[in-house]
This record gives structure tokens, C-alpha cells and sequence, in this order.
């Protein structure tokens, strides 16, 4: 459709556009394409021709109304017929903020008479936010007044969202390689996810080594109710999506989980809280070990894009760094703060511990009692059953001692044969029920343990001293347990003596 614009400015425009072309393609091309590019030309009008791009192009008058848009334009709007955008204005088109951002830029153009250049801005298209490189430049008629604009629009979406992903895959990655907690570095990546697909909610899931079960890891975007009821997730052949993904080792889509076999025994959560899809992928670890899954939910009926896959890709693979490399220093630090055969605490981990309840108990005004326990003529079972069976007697030994105390309790593997437990006691606890609780203990660690069918007869010293009436510090309190111990030794063995009583 021709433009309400003047048939001479038409006519101006559209034989340059003709002329530039003809000598552009004189310049380039061969005698047959030129022929027969000229006669595609020769029978279109300039109306025909800004058809042919991909690009939004248009013309506007001095109040900004649409005067000619190519089908590219209409398109981009949700509109089959070009004419019916003539004679409106971007107010009729987008909200009022953003048109008025825009009429205000383009009456600037045509006043000033300068071109806005490679302007990147944001406009919502039916619901769907979209990222435009535009370039706006003055209209003029044969004696140079401006009489309009004529734009050019491209929607650069796509490279912005790429721009977008290498810029917070290369901040994920700054992030881990910081040491950032793991729990942050998840959130991190499942609002990254949010923030760059429209209508989706991310979730991570970690997978326990022991129990093989997925935990919730993050997922900020999910109900509360919703995390809870997955929490501890069975993994299995059909497990939904996240499970069945950990069990396959590989992504496994979901485009409608009330349809879907895999959902059979989850419906209720998707009718419940509003879910249609779900894709999962499996966080692998470098030795191919399931470490979680990463999924994202949608609220339609649907399968991934190109792009959600991408990041998908993206997350899976630093999800499994950081997973990886948390997990590492976990087992460093337990190592460095246990002791390799029995994990218990180690002398460093412990004396961190005991200043702490000190300093608790003194302000609480509790107890403490400070045991030093030495297993009698432990030498021997090393020398008649060998190292081995004597290390399983002190694994067995300190599981028992596990069972025995409180989770407020502290138990140390001190070296060889010598443990030492601190309780803290209730305020109202005396000396006499803890030498009682003590005693219970000492007769738990001599039941016989059984090596290899054999059993072995096991007895123990114990050397006790309370806080704060032997002692106000840990070196104090836990040197006059041993001496204390060393006094049951020389009395001989098997038995239990409390420092106030030997002073």
C-alpha cells in the first residue's frame, strides 16, 4: 500500500533506491545476473522491496505515525495486514511508559536532524520481551526539510541472551573458583536459569552417596510445600523426571506430566501446584558418578527450546564443579579433623571443641566431666591376634562409645588405645550419677567383641575430673583425668577413678 507521503517523494525515493541498486549490482555481478536481478527490480516498487528483509523497517511522519511498514514490522506485532498499523502511533501499540520513550526519541531525531545509531533497547511483543537494535534517521522531502523518519529494526534477543549466558557462566565460575559455599553457588545458578528463560522455575537436587536418595538443593522458585514433599526423592526407573534422570543417567523430557508414565505416582504434585513439564538432567562428576539433577518446570504443555537445552548444558556442568569440588573439601577438612581408623575427632577438631563447652558451661553455670579412658593390655591382642584384628577391636570400640553419649557429648580418639569423652552435664546433674552414667559406659566397652569368630575379651581404665572443681581448662581438667586414669592402672586395672578422690 502506498503511504499517505507526497507521490513526488515516492517517486524520489524509490528511483535512488533503483539507481543505488542498479549500480551495486553493475559493480559485482555478471551480464546474467544483472539481467535478471534488473528485471525483479524493474517490477517491484519500494513498497515490495523492504518486504524482503528479515528486518523491521518503517516510515514515520512528523507525528510519528506509521506510514509505510514493511511485513516484517506487522508480523513482529501479531498483524497479517500491513495497512492496519498505517496512521497509528507506537501508543497504540505498547504500553504508555515505553511509547512515550519512544515518541519522545524519534521527535528528537526529527528536530535535531542527527540519526540515532545502533540503539539497543527492550520492547514487549505480545507478551514476549524482546531485545531490538534499532537505527532511526530523518526523512526528507527534494528540498531538504524533514518530513518524517524512516527506522530500522532488528531483534538482536538471541545474541543478548548468549551475551547473557557467557557473562553468568563466566560469574558462576568466578564464584566457585572463590570458594563461595556450595548452597550459594546453586542459588546463583537456578536465578541465573530464572532470569534468562521466560515462565520457567529451576530446581537442583543432590544426590546423597549414601542413601542414594535426591535432597533439595535449591530452588528458590518453587512452593515450599512443593520442596518439601520431594525432599529425599527414591531414585528409580520411573521417578518422575528428576528421578528417573538420575537412574538413567542421561536428560529425560517430560512435556505433560499428567500424561507421562514416568508421573504415574507423583499426579497429585503437578495438579496441585500448577506444573504441565519437566525436564531433568543428571549432574555427572568427572568419574560419571550421579552427583543431583538439574530441572526446570514449566507451566504449559511443551518441550525445550534451543536455548533452554543450552543452559541446561551450561548448569549441569557447573552444578557438577561445584558439587565436585565442595565435596573435596568436605573430605579434606573431615580428614584433617579425624581420625582415619575410627573417624572420630582428631586432638586438633577436639580441643576446639572442648574450649567451646567451657566457655558455655561457664556461662551457663553447667558441669563438664572430663573422662580419660585407656584400654588394659591392649598390647597383647596386637601381639597374639596382629594389627589388624587389634584395629577392628578399636573401630568396635569406638561405635560403642558412639551409642553411649549424647549428641552434646565429645568423643576423641587421643592416639593407640586412648580415647577421652567430655559431657556436659545438665546443672542439676552431680558427680555421683555421672560416675554411674561412667561406669555403664565402662561395662559397654568390655562386652567381648568377636574377631573373625574369635572373641576377644576387652577391659578398660578410666580417669575422670570435673569442671570447675578440679579445673577451669581443658589442659587441666583432661591432665588430672589422666593422672587420675594412671592412679586405676596402678590399682590394678578395669576400673574407674575420679580425681577429687585420689588428692
Amino acid at each position: 500500500m502506498r503511504s499517505p507521503v507526497s507521490n513526488d517523494v515516492h517517486l524520489k525515493s524509490d528511483a535512488a533506491a533503483l539507481e543505488n541498486l542498479r549500480d551495486r549490482l553493475l559493480r559485482t555481478s555478471t551480464e546474467g545476473d544483472i539481467q535478471d536481478a534488473l528485471l525483479v527490480i524493474n517490477e517491484l516498487d519500494a513498497h515490495a522491496l523492504i518486504d524482503q528483509f528479515p528486518e523491521q523497517i518503517y516510515v514515520k511522519d512528523r507525528r510519528s505515525c506509521f506510514v509505510l511498514i514493511n511485513t516484517a514490522t506487522a508480523q513482529a506485532h501479531g498483524i497479517s495486514d500491513s495497512a492496519a498499523l498505517l496512521g497509528k502511533t507506537d501508543f497504540d501499540v505498547f504500553e504508555p511508559g515505553v511509547a512515550e520513550e519512544l515518541f519522545v526519541a524519534e521527535q528528537a531525531v526529527m528536530s535535531s536532524g542527527e540519526p540515532l545509531n545502533d540503539h539497543e533497547h527492550q520492547l514487549m511483543y505480545r507478551g514476549s520481551l524482546r531485545w531490538l537494535q534499532s537505527t532511526k534517521t530523518p526523512l526528507r522531502d527534494r528540498h531538504g526539510r524533514i518530513i518524517g523518519l524512516i527506522g530500522i529494526s532488528r531483534d538482536i534477543t538471541q545474541r543478548k541472551r548468549q551475551d547473557d549466558l557467557r557473562r553468568g557462566h563466566a560469574r558462576l565460575l568466578d564464584i566457585v573458583a572463590r570458594g563461595q559455599p556450595l548452597e550459594r553457588v546453586l542459588h546463583a545458578l537456578v536465578e541465573l536459569a530464572e532470569d534468562e528463560l521466560e515462565g520457567m522455575t529451576a530446581s537442583v537436587l543432590l544426590m546423597d552417596e549414601v542413601t542414594e536418595r535426591l535432597h533439595h538443593g535449591a530452588a528458590p522458585g518453587l512452593p515450599d510445600d512443593y520442596i518439601r514433599l520431594i525432599d529425599g526423592l527414591q531414585v528409580g526407573p520411573r521417578a518422575g523426571s528428576c528421578g528417573t534422570a538420575a537412574w538413567r543417567r542421561e536428560p529425560v523430557i517430560v512435556s505433560d506430566v499428567l500424561e507421562d508414565p514416568l508421573w504415574e505416582s507423583f499426579r497429585e504434585l503437578p495438579l496441585r501446584f500448577g506444573f504441565r513439564s519437566c525436564w531433568s538432567s543428571p549432574i555427572l562428576s568427572t568419574e560419571d558418578r550421579v552427583l543431583g539433577t538439574f530441572a526446570l518446570y514449566s507451566t504449559t504443555v511443551r518441550e525445550p527450546t534451543p536455548l533452554e537445552r543450552e543452559l541446561t548444558a551450561m548448569a549441569t556442568d557447573i552444578a557438577g564443579i561445584a558439587i565436585e569440588r565442595a565435596r573435596t573439601e568436605a573430605r579434606i577438612h573431615h580428614m584433617a579433623h579425624h581420625d582415619p581408623l575410627t573417624g572420630l575427632p582428631n586432638r586438633t577438631l577436639f580441643w576446639a571443641q572442648f574450649n567451646r563447652a567451657i566457655v558455655e558451661a561457664r556461662r551457663e553455670g553447667r558441669r563438664i566431666t572430663a573422662t580419660y579412658i585407656d584400654l588394659d593390655n591392649f598390647k597383647q591382642i596386637n601381639d597374639s591376634l596382629g594389627h589388624a584384628a587389634g584395629d577392628e577391636v578399636l573401630k568396635t570400640l569406638a561405635k560403642r562409645l558412639c551409642h553411649c553419649i549424647r549428641a552434646s557429648d565429645l568423643l576423641v580418639r587421643l592416639g593407640g588405645d586412648e580415647f577421652a569423652v567430655v559431657f556436659s552435664n545438665p546443672a542439676h546433674e552431680q558427680s555421683r550419677g555421672m560416675v554411674t552414667r561412667l561406669q555403664e559406659l565402662r561395662a559397654a566397652i568390655s562386652r567381648p567383641v568377636v574377631i573373625e569368630g574369635e572373641s576377644v575379651e576387652v577391659t578398660c581404665s578410666m580417669g575422670v575430673a570435673f569442671f570447675p572443681d578440679d579445673g577451669e581448662t581443658p589442659e587441666t581438667l583432661l591432665h588430672r583425668a589422666d593422672k587420675a586414669l594412671y592412679t586405676a592402672k596402678n590399682g590394678g586395672r578395669d576400673r574407674l577413678q575420679v580425681w577429687r578422690e585420689r588428692v
